[in-house]
């Protein structure tokens, strides 16, 4: 194998390993542009349903274990 290409197998990973962090955070500010923040009084208000689904998920969990 000619001498010039095993830099370039040994720089192959970590050239890749930097272009998909760089692919990753530009898809990343298009989640951003949607004009949806976690500070919205929305995210808060959907938050606070997802935790009574979870409580009462639960609950019902407990429920179910007694009757066994």
């Amino acid at each position: 194998m000619p001498q010039f290409l095993y830099p370039l197998l040994l720089l192959a990973c970590p050239i890749g390993m930097g272009l998909m962090m760089w692919f990753m955070t530009r898809g990343g500010l298009h989640v951003s542009r949607r004009g949806t923040s976690i500070d919205s009084p929305a995210a808060h208000c959907e938050l606070n349903e997802l935790r009574k689904e979870v409580a009462e998920l639960r609950a019902a969990q407990k429920d179910t274990r007694r009757t066994l």
